[in-house]
Protein backbone atom coordinates (compact mmCIF):
# COMPACT_ATOMS: atom_id res chain seq x y z
CA UNK A 1 0.00 0.00 0.00
CA UNK A 2 0.96 3.43 -0.07
CA UNK A 3 3.85 5.18 1.84
CA UNK A 4 2.54 8.41 2.28
CA UNK A 5 -1.04 9.95 2.42
CA UNK A 6 -0.10 13.47 0.79
CA UNK A 7 -3.58 14.01 -1.05
CA UNK A 8 -6.60 12.24 -2.38
CA UNK A 9 -6.46 13.82 -5.75
CA UNK A 10 -3.19 11.10 -6.34
CA UNK A 11 -5.14 8.20 -4.26
CA UNK A 12 -7.51 5.97 -6.30
CA UNK A 13 -10.71 4.96 -5.91
CA UNK A 14 -9.50 1.37 -4.75
CA UNK A 15 -7.72 3.15 -1.86
CA UNK A 16 -10.28 5.17 -0.60
CA UNK A 17 -12.57 2.34 -0.60
CA UNK A 18 -10.08 0.27 1.70
CA UNK A 19 -9.22 2.73 3.60
CA UNK A 20 -13.06 3.23 4.67
CA UNK A 21 -13.82 -0.33 5.03
CA UNK A 22 -10.62 -0.48 7.49
CA UNK A 23 -11.73 2.20 9.44
CA UNK A 24 -15.10 0.93 9.78
CA UNK A 25 -13.62 -2.04 11.74
CA UNK A 26 -11.56 -0.10 13.75
CA UNK A 27 -14.43 2.06 14.82
CA UNK A 28 -16.26 -1.10 15.75
CA UNK A 29 -13.14 -1.70 18.50
CA UNK A 30 -12.82 1.78 19.17
CA UNK A 31 -16.59 1.75 21.05
CA UNK A 32 -16.27 -1.65 22.32
CA UNK A 33 -14.11 -2.65 25.59
CA UNK A 34 -11.28 -3.18 24.26
CA UNK A 35 -9.79 0.52 23.08
CA UNK A 36 -6.25 -0.51 22.01
CA UNK A 37 -4.39 -2.85 19.27
CA UNK A 38 -0.86 -3.90 19.16
CA UNK A 39 -0.48 -2.92 15.53
CA UNK A 40 1.47 -0.78 15.02
CA UNK A 41 3.13 -0.91 18.64
CA UNK A 42 7.41 -0.67 17.56
CA UNK A 43 6.42 2.41 15.47
CA UNK A 44 6.71 6.52 16.34
CA UNK A 45 4.07 8.63 14.81
CA UNK A 46 5.14 12.53 15.12
CA UNK A 47 2.49 15.31 14.99
CA UNK A 48 4.57 18.59 13.18
CA UNK A 49 1.81 21.20 13.48
CA UNK A 50 2.88 24.68 12.14
CA UNK A 51 -0.64 25.63 12.43
CA UNK A 52 -3.21 25.38 15.36
CA UNK A 53 -5.49 22.42 15.40
CA UNK A 54 -7.77 20.75 18.08
CA UNK A 55 -9.66 17.81 16.13
CA UNK A 56 -6.88 16.85 13.61
CA UNK A 57 -3.86 16.72 16.50
CA UNK A 58 -5.65 15.33 19.05
CA UNK A 59 -7.41 12.59 16.69
CA UNK A 60 -3.95 11.71 15.27
CA UNK A 61 -2.75 10.96 18.60
CA UNK A 62 -5.80 9.18 19.89
CA UNK A 63 -5.73 6.99 16.80
CA UNK A 64 -1.69 6.52 16.97
CA UNK A 65 -2.22 5.27 21.06
CA UNK A 66 -5.00 2.94 19.85
CA UNK A 67 -2.40 0.92 18.11
CA UNK A 68 0.17 1.25 20.61
CA UNK A 69 2.36 3.77 18.57
CA UNK A 70 4.80 6.21 20.15
CA UNK A 71 4.04 9.83 20.03
CA UNK A 72 5.44 13.11 20.05
CA UNK A 73 4.15 15.86 19.28
CA UNK A 74 6.02 19.23 18.48
CA UNK A 75 4.65 22.86 17.48
CA UNK A 76 6.21 25.13 15.24
CA UNK A 77 6.06 27.84 17.97
CA UNK A 78 7.80 25.66 20.73
CA UNK A 79 10.39 24.25 18.56
CA UNK A 80 13.58 24.77 16.81
CA UNK A 81 11.63 26.03 13.80
CA UNK A 82 11.57 29.25 15.67
CA UNK A 83 15.17 29.40 15.05
CA UNK A 84 15.09 29.70 11.32
CA UNK A 85 15.36 25.22 10.99
CA UNK A 86 13.78 24.81 7.78
CA UNK A 87 11.14 22.29 7.24
CA UNK A 88 13.35 20.15 5.68
CA UNK A 89 16.37 20.18 8.12
CA UNK A 90 13.48 19.41 10.91
CA UNK A 91 12.04 16.65 8.60
CA UNK A 92 15.46 15.17 8.53
CA UNK A 93 16.26 15.34 12.21
CA UNK A 94 13.52 13.40 13.34
CA UNK A 95 14.17 11.04 10.64
CA UNK A 96 17.74 10.81 12.96
CA UNK A 97 15.65 10.54 15.85
CA UNK A 98 14.38 7.34 14.31
CA UNK A 99 10.32 8.83 13.69
CA UNK A 100 8.68 6.79 11.25
CA UNK A 101 5.72 8.70 10.42
CA UNK A 102 4.98 12.56 10.33
CA UNK A 103 2.05 13.79 10.10
CA UNK A 104 2.49 17.73 9.14
CA UNK A 105 0.40 20.69 9.28
CA UNK A 106 1.45 23.65 7.72
CA UNK A 107 0.20 26.78 5.60
CA UNK A 108 2.19 25.97 2.56
CA UNK A 109 0.41 24.48 0.06
CA UNK A 110 2.44 21.62 -0.89
CA UNK A 111 4.66 20.79 1.85
CA UNK A 112 3.71 17.54 2.79
CA UNK A 113 4.84 16.42 -0.74
CA UNK A 114 8.46 18.59 -0.34
CA UNK A 115 9.20 16.90 2.83
CA UNK A 116 8.20 13.26 1.49
CA UNK A 117 10.90 13.77 -0.60
CA UNK A 118 13.73 14.25 2.07
CA UNK A 119 12.63 11.83 4.63
CA UNK A 120 12.98 8.28 5.14
CA UNK A 121 9.81 8.50 7.01
CA UNK A 122 6.21 8.28 5.88
CA UNK A 123 4.68 11.49 5.50
CA UNK A 124 0.71 12.22 6.29
CA UNK A 125 -0.65 15.42 4.97
CA UNK A 126 -2.85 16.84 8.40
CA UNK A 127 -3.57 19.74 6.28
CA UNK A 128 -1.46 22.47 3.53
CA UNK A 129 -2.34 25.61 2.73
CA UNK A 130 -5.30 25.45 0.46
CA UNK A 131 -4.52 22.44 -1.14
CA UNK A 132 -5.61 19.62 0.87
CA UNK A 133 -7.05 18.08 3.88
CA UNK A 134 -7.07 14.02 2.72
CA UNK A 135 -8.18 12.89 6.38
CA UNK A 136 -11.02 15.16 7.25
CA UNK A 137 -12.30 14.30 3.81
CA UNK A 138 -12.09 10.58 4.58
CA UNK A 139 -13.80 10.74 7.42
CA UNK A 140 -16.40 13.26 5.76
CA UNK A 141 -16.77 10.10 3.53
CA UNK A 142 -17.30 7.50 6.04
CA UNK A 143 -19.75 9.51 7.61
CA UNK A 144 -22.09 9.12 4.64
CA UNK A 145 -20.76 5.67 3.73
CA UNK A 146 -21.94 4.13 7.16
CA UNK A 147 -25.61 5.38 6.21
CA UNK A 148 -25.51 4.67 2.63
CA UNK A 149 -23.18 2.04 1.96
CA UNK A 150 -22.33 3.58 -1.38
CA UNK A 151 -21.64 6.96 -3.26
CA UNK A 152 -23.11 6.58 -6.10
CA UNK A 153 -25.35 9.03 -7.58
CA UNK A 154 -25.62 10.66 -4.01
CA UNK A 155 -26.57 14.32 -4.39
CA UNK A 156 -24.05 16.23 -1.93
CA UNK A 157 -23.97 19.94 -1.51
CA UNK A 158 -20.98 21.66 -0.10
CA UNK A 159 -21.53 25.28 0.72
CA UNK A 160 -19.23 28.35 2.19
CA UNK A 161 -15.75 29.75 0.98
CA UNK A 162 -14.79 26.71 -1.57
CA UNK A 163 -11.62 29.06 -2.56
CA UNK A 164 -9.73 29.25 0.26
CA UNK A 165 -10.91 25.20 2.00
CA UNK A 166 -9.05 22.62 1.90
CA UNK A 167 -11.11 20.25 3.12
CA UNK A 168 -13.42 20.88 -0.01
CA UNK A 169 -10.72 20.02 -2.01
CA UNK A 170 -10.15 16.94 -1.22
CA UNK A 171 -13.75 16.25 -0.64
CA UNK A 172 -14.42 16.73 -4.70
CA UNK A 173 -11.31 14.86 -5.60
CA UNK A 174 -12.48 11.87 -3.00
CA UNK A 175 -16.66 12.43 -3.28
CA UNK A 176 -16.66 11.99 -7.76
CA UNK A 177 -13.95 9.55 -7.75
CA UNK A 178 -17.19 7.56 -5.89
CA UNK A 179 -19.70 8.09 -8.21
CA UNK A 180 -21.26 11.04 -6.21
CA UNK A 181 -22.73 14.68 -7.34
CA UNK A 182 -21.63 17.23 -5.89
CA UNK A 183 -22.65 20.90 -6.01
CA UNK A 184 -20.24 23.56 -4.78
CA UNK A 185 -22.21 26.99 -3.87
CA UNK A 186 -20.63 30.11 -2.79
CA UNK A 187 -20.89 33.98 -3.98
CA UNK A 188 -18.69 33.78 -7.00
CA UNK A 189 -15.72 35.99 -5.05
CA UNK A 190 -15.41 32.39 -2.68
CA UNK A 191 -15.30 30.23 -5.80
CA UNK A 192 -11.80 28.89 -7.21
CA UNK A 193 -10.76 29.83 -10.73
CA UNK A 194 -12.65 26.32 -13.08
CA UNK A 195 -13.98 24.85 -9.77
CA UNK A 196 -16.03 22.48 -12.20
CA UNK A 197 -13.34 21.14 -13.86
CA UNK A 198 -12.73 19.06 -10.71
CA UNK A 199 -15.71 17.28 -11.76
CA UNK A 200 -18.31 19.26 -9.54
CA UNK A 201 -21.66 21.75 -10.62
CA UNK A 202 -21.49 25.42 -9.54
CA UNK A 203 -24.08 27.05 -8.09
CA UNK A 204 -24.73 30.81 -6.34
CA UNK A 205 -27.84 29.54 -5.47
CA UNK A 206 -28.38 27.78 -2.29
CA UNK A 207 -31.98 27.59 -1.70
CA UNK A 208 -32.00 25.62 -5.00
CA UNK A 209 -28.81 23.87 -4.65
CA UNK A 210 -30.11 21.79 -1.45
CA UNK A 211 -33.25 20.93 -3.11
CA UNK A 212 -33.08 16.86 -2.63
CA UNK A 213 -29.76 16.88 -1.40
CA UNK A 214 -28.60 13.82 0.67
CA UNK A 215 -26.13 15.95 2.10
CA UNK A 216 -25.35 19.39 3.32
CA UNK A 217 -21.80 20.27 4.11
CA UNK A 218 -21.05 23.61 5.25
CA UNK A 219 -17.60 25.17 5.63
CA UNK A 220 -16.23 27.90 7.93
CA UNK A 221 -16.08 31.08 6.70
CA UNK A 222 -12.83 32.17 7.58
CA UNK A 223 -13.75 35.46 8.92
CA UNK A 224 -9.72 36.72 7.98
CA UNK A 225 -11.09 37.26 4.63
CA UNK A 226 -13.40 39.75 5.11
CA UNK A 227 -11.30 42.23 5.42
CA UNK A 228 -10.41 41.63 1.70
CA UNK A 229 -13.85 42.70 0.84
CA UNK A 230 -14.67 38.99 -0.56
CA UNK A 231 -18.23 39.50 0.71
CA UNK A 232 -20.36 42.43 1.46
CA UNK A 233 -21.39 42.09 5.45
CA UNK A 234 -21.69 38.56 7.97
CA UNK A 235 -25.50 39.22 7.70
CA UNK A 236 -25.50 39.64 3.92
CA UNK A 237 -23.44 36.09 3.72
CA UNK A 238 -25.69 34.68 6.18
CA UNK A 239 -29.41 35.50 4.63
CA UNK A 240 -28.02 34.06 1.20
CA UNK A 241 -25.55 31.56 2.02
CA UNK A 242 -26.46 30.58 5.49
CA UNK A 243 -27.30 26.58 6.69
CA UNK A 244 -30.54 27.03 8.24
CA UNK A 245 -33.53 24.77 9.03
CA UNK A 246 -35.56 26.43 6.04
CA UNK A 247 -33.29 25.02 3.89
CA UNK A 248 -32.69 21.36 4.85
CA UNK A 249 -36.53 21.37 4.62
CA UNK A 250 -35.70 21.12 0.74
CA UNK A 251 -33.56 18.61 0.84
CA UNK A 252 -34.09 14.89 1.09
CA UNK A 253 -35.80 13.64 4.09
CA UNK A 254 -33.09 11.97 5.36
CA UNK A 255 -30.93 14.87 4.72
CA UNK A 256 -27.71 14.49 6.48
CA UNK A 257 -25.95 17.99 7.93
CA UNK A 258 -21.81 18.13 7.94
CA UNK A 259 -19.30 20.46 8.80
CA UNK A 260 -15.37 20.12 9.22
CA UNK A 261 -15.33 22.44 12.14
CA UNK A 262 -14.88 24.51 13.89
CA UNK A 263 -18.03 26.14 13.48
CA UNK A 264 -19.30 30.05 13.47
CA UNK A 265 -22.51 29.42 14.63
CA UNK A 266 -24.94 32.41 13.01
CA UNK A 267 -22.74 32.74 9.71
CA UNK A 268 -22.50 29.48 7.78
CA UNK A 269 -24.55 27.67 9.63
CA UNK A 270 -27.51 28.00 11.91
CA UNK A 271 -27.50 27.00 15.54
CA UNK A 272 -30.23 25.27 15.86
CA UNK A 273 -29.17 23.16 13.12
CA UNK A 274 -26.26 22.17 14.49
CA UNK A 275 -27.89 20.72 17.15
CA UNK A 276 -30.39 19.46 15.69
CA UNK A 277 -31.45 15.56 14.29
CA UNK A 278 -30.15 16.15 11.06
CA UNK A 279 -26.31 16.79 11.86
CA UNK A 280 -23.34 14.28 12.13
CA UNK A 281 -21.10 17.13 13.12
CA UNK A 282 -20.16 15.17 16.62
CA UNK A 283 -19.99 11.64 15.01
CA UNK A 284 -17.42 13.11 12.04
CA UNK A 285 -15.31 14.09 15.03
CA UNK A 286 -15.40 10.61 16.58
CA UNK A 287 -15.21 8.78 13.10
CA UNK A 288 -11.83 10.80 12.95
CA UNK A 289 -10.34 8.68 15.32
CA UNK A 290 -11.33 5.28 12.90
CA UNK A 291 -9.97 6.92 9.64
CA UNK A 292 -6.72 8.03 10.87
CA UNK A 293 -6.15 4.58 12.73
CA UNK A 294 -6.89 3.57 9.08
CA UNK A 295 -4.50 5.60 7.48
CA UNK A 296 -1.37 5.36 10.08
CA UNK A 297 -2.14 1.28 9.73
CA UNK A 298 -1.63 1.91 6.10
CA UNK A 299 1.29 3.97 5.57
CA UNK A 300 3.26 1.92 8.23
CA UNK A 301 2.08 -1.47 7.20
CA UNK A 302 1.02 -2.66 10.32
Amino acid sequence: MKKHLLGLKTTSKEEILFILEEAKKFKSIILGPQKKLDYLKNKTVVTLFYENSTRTKVSFESAAKALSAGTCAIAASSSSIQKGETLIDTGQNLDALLCDCIVIRHSMSGAPHLLSKNVKASVVNGGDGTNEHPTQALLDMLTIYEKHNSFKDLKIVIAGDIKHSRVARSNLWGLTKLGAKVTVVAPNTLLPLEVERMGCEVSNNLDKAVEGANVVMGLRMQLERQSSGLFPSIDEYHKFYGINQRRLNKADSNVMLMHPGPINRGLEIASEVVDGSQSVILPQVTNGIAVRMAVLNMVLGG
